[in-house]
């Protein structure tokens, strides 16, 4: 404890010593830092996260351009019920730790909450299975040609297991709608994987450059620290398939190359795709049971899934990792409009937002919640399609001032491990399932109003 605390003190007298040179070199130096962070699974914490003086220009997060960008995908979400809210007396007496929110939030929610205490609805998680959700699922998947609108709809809520593989290749746009084509791209796709594992992964280091030698070293080092609490992971097949996908993604997006973080992006595909061959819990597969062509399959299947999910964010992987950056700035700027307290709290204990929600945009929370919630996660993820960058601002919003009333009792310090190592081992589906249904009724108050995104004096 001695050395840790002289450690701690070594660190912040350098943080203090420094000249207060600019806003732009603090930024850079926090980014460097948390973006070292990511080798392991947990921050190191005290010793490299430190306490600022002033807030940093909000300038140096923000891009004006990104404000004009909109999705299409967003238009289909105004008018449909993706998410029937829980009553609110029922959310009250299951957590105490749900942040207040502004006035703006207590008067917009009026309604929701009359509503929802006439009709005494079942939580989303149970719907994922019940039997009406079924046969519409079961109807739109075994048309000639998939409505990818309607498939959005009933995915946001949460998608069966057993269909969840077919949905998510069909919404990502790995699998085409048209039935009949389906199988005859997915072999095609399948086989020119094979091809690149030829072409890049199955050579000699003396045909690489040294940069790649490098890349997949580093590589090689990160497929076992990926999700190290499932021990399906630990298993040499299963890191040496994800090696191969994240290799490859790197040697064909140069733009990028591999970045940390992406090792824990491709896991749940793993899992879900897996889930077609092997039956019971993850913790009782093997990899060894399954006929090296179903392998193929699954790996192939894995990467471009992964591929056409990162499409959708390249300027999150790239130089300086831009993308996060603004949206780190506008989940800060939307904590602000929403929990005035909570955003005041965290800025005059000097905590930048960036050191605590970088990781959570650069692993979309993977490394938060427990494993097996994952998957339910990303049938809102995947459903939100082409939105689901400017979605994931309030579904972490809706994430943190889930905690408001712990961290505005902590200090810096204190507040940084908290949301290093947040209690969420416990959750289940109906944790999960209250922040979901928070995120969509901010996202659909705020989306059309930039105004309230807006720095303000």
């Amino acid at each position: 404890m001695e050395n840790t605390s002289k450690a701690i003190d070594n660190v912040q007298n350098k943080a203090t010593s420094v000249s207060p040179s600019s806003a732009d070199s603090r930024f850079h130096h926090t980014l460097r830092n948390v973006q070292g962070l990511l080798k392991g699974r947990s921050f190191p914490g005290k010793v490299l996260i430190t306490q600022i003086s002033d807030p940093l220009d909000p300038y140096l997060l923000h891009s004006p351009s990104s404000d004009t960008k909109s999705s299409n995908n967003h238009n289909d979400y105004d008018t449909h019920p993706h998410v029937d809210l829980l009553a609110e007396e029922e959310h009250q007496n299951r957590t105490n730790d749900v942040g207040t929110s502004s006035h703006v939030m207590k008067s917009s929610t009026v309604g929701v909450e009359s509503s929802s205490k006439v009709t005494n609805r079942p939580t989303i998680g149970t719907r994922a299975t019940d039997s009406a959700r079924l046969t519409k699922f079961e109807k739109q998947l075994c048309a000639p040609t998939i409505i990818l609108e309607k498939l959005r709809e009933l995915a946001w809520n949460g998608v069966p297991p057993h269909w969840r593989p077919t949905v998510w290749r069909l919404l990502l746009g790995y699998a085409p709608c048209n039935s009949d084509r389906r199988e005859r791209v997915l072999r095609r796709k399948r086989d020119e994987y094979l091809d690149c594992v030829a072409n890049y992964y199955d050579i000699p280091d003396t045909e690489r450059t040294d940069e790649e030698i490098n890349m997949l070293r580093q590589i090689a080092v990160d497929c076992p620290r990926t999700v190290p609490e499932v021990s399906f992971f630990q298993e040499v097949k299963v890191q040496k398939l994800l090696e191969r996908i994240l290799y490859i993604w790197a040697i064909r997006h140069p733009a990028s190359g591999y970045v940390q973080g992406i090792n824990d992006l491709a896991t749940p595909f793993l899992v879900v795709f897996l889930s077609e061959h092997l039956e019971g819990n993850i913790d009782s597969w093997k990899m060894d049971v399954l006929p090296p062509d179903k392998i193929s399959d699954v790996e192939a299947d894995c990467y471009w899934c992964l591929s056409k999910l990162l499409d959708g964010m390249q300027d999150h992987y790239t130089f300086a990792q831009p993308g996060i950056q603004r949206l780190v700035f506008k989940l800060r700027e939307l904590a602000r409009r929403i929990d005035e307290a909570l955003s005041r709290h965290i800025e005059e204990q000097g905590l930048e937002f960036l050191q605590f929600a970088f990781r959570w945009f650069n692993c979309l929370l993977i490394r938060e919640i427990p494993f097996h919630l994952v998957t339910r996660l990303w049938d809102t993820y995947l459903a939100e399609g082409d939105g689901l960058p400017e979605f994931l601002v309030y579904m972490f919003a809706s994430f943190l001032l889930t905690w408001s009333n712990s961290l505005q009792k902590l200090e810096f310090q204190e507040m940084v491990m908290f949301l290093q190592h947040l209690p969420t081992f416990n959750w289940s589906d109906t944790e999960l399932e209250m922040v979901l249904s928070q995120a969509y009724m901010w996202h659909s108050m705020f989306k059309n109003s930039p105004s309230h995104l807006s720095s303000s004096s």
